[in-house]
């Protein structure tokens, strides 16, 4: 039998841009920060057909290996798990590729270009009967695990609405490459599965119950970009004299939702929306009281409850010891977690189900979820009718 206490974990990477970045980080400060679950996830071979991409992940984290075929990452012996950090476009293919080797992954979000392709992601790893990991990031904020157990626990009451936004201003510059995330066929969507995905699953998280139903409407406000040059993705590069190519997916979108539990909920994000820089924030409303959460106050939560109270309304209140796993990377109050810390939370979670066997992280069943609220959305916004969200099938762990 394997001793837990020193047992390692060898990982293979597959695609080495900035989130394959991201996860190798995470990984290589599990052992640190989750002594505890005794694994040492051990860099094997990175996977990317650009060579500057391995090079530097090889130089920057220690991958022992590098390749350019995603193949021969899956197809190593010492590889035990697997992220997938490539566009969207290739993420059935590389899920279905890793599920056919029986390897667990970790992937990122959107799981494919449409619902039907995260099904049939959902339906191979079920087939293999292989744990996942989907990198919905934003759950693991100490201050959102304390306001789950709060709501779980019942103290605003009932809950009877969210308010969910997710703008951003990444695109608002109409002189930006027109790069994959604006195609139909590599990105799917545009805000609805780069950004709302998010932002749905941090609502069915919170009030642990599926969106059942949705009325939307979308809009492209930049119809047209300029076709990228040099570098890849945010970083790609434009000449003076490039030619102008269509955008065809939306740059704007508005969601009003219904949950199963009965609970109601507006959604709305933006791409383009000047000003805003990660104003990605969540309102959980309910008889007795509401919980607010804004990622770009991440390590800060505001409570408004006792409504009899002679100074009722939100009070502040920063993350600490109390909050989720914050004291695994902070000694108190005001000593705030990064992005990169909640990757971290989120590839321990990912590590501790495939050592475990037990779908603890966010699941791609999960994924399907978010993608099938975001189908539902494109198909209401094509309508101008309430439209029905499947229900939730396979492993979701956000209604747990």
């Amino acid at each position: 039998m394997t001793d837990t206490a020193t047992r390692r974990l060898g990982i293979g990477l597959i695609s080495a841009g900035w989130m394959g970045r991201l996860h190798s980080r995470a990984y290589l400060a599990i052992p640190d920060k989750y002594a505890d679950l005794g694994v040492t996830p051990e860099l094997v071979i990175v996977g990317d057909p650009v060579e500057a991409n391995t090079d530097a992940a090889q130089r920057q984290f220690g991958y022992r290996q590098a390749t350019a075929d995603y193949r021969e990452v899956l197809a190593h012996p010492e590889v035990e798990a697997v992220s997938i950090c490539a566009p969207n476009y290739l993420h059935r293919e590389f899920a279905l590729a890793a599920a056919a080797a029986g390897k667990p992954f970790w992937i990122e979000k959107p799981m494919g270009v449409s619902a039907a392709e995260a099904a049939d992601v959902v339906a191979a790893a079920d087939a293999a009967g292989l744990v996942t990991g989907v990198g919905f990031t934003y759950r693991h904020a100490p201050a959102v695990e304390h306001a789950k157990r709060l709501i779980s626990q019942g103290a605003i009451g009932r809950v009877t609405n969210v308010h969910c936004k997710l703008d951003a201003d990444y695109s608002a510059d109409p002189r930006g490459a027109r790069t994959w995330r604006f195609e139909l066929a590599k990105a799917g969507t545009g805000v609805l599965g780069d950004l709302l995905s998010h932002g749905f699953d941090l609502a069915q998280y919170l009030v642990g119950s599926p969106v059942s139903g949705v009325s939307a409407l979308t809009e492209t406000f930049i119809t047209e970009r300029p076709e990228p040059g040099a570098g890849t993705g945010h970083n790609a590069q434009v000449s003076d004299d490039a030619r102008l190519l269509p955008v065809e997916n939306e740059d704007y979108a508005a969601v009003l939702a219904r949950f199963a539990s009965g609970v109601v909920a507006t959604f709305e994000s933006t791409r383009v929306g000047v000003g805003a820089r990660c104003d990605y924030g969540i309102t959980v409303r309910g008889t007795a009281g509401a919980i607010s959460w804004n990622f770009e106050r991440m390590n800060e939560i505001e409570i408004c409850s006792d409504p009899s109270a002679r100074d009722y309304g939100f009070t502040r209140g920063l993350s600490d010891h109390r909050f989720g796993d914050f004291a695994r990377f902070q000694p108190g109050a005001g000593m705030g977690l990064s992005f990169d810390d909640l990757k971290t939370i989120e590839g321990s979670r990912f590590v501790r189900s495939v050592v475990s066997g037990e779908q603890l992280s966010a699941s791609v069943a999960d994924a399907l979820a978010t993608s099938r609220i975001a189908a539902a959305a494109v198909a209401s916004a094509a309508s101008g009718a309430w439209t029905e969200v499947p229900a939730p099938t396979g492993r979701t762990t956000f209604n747990r």
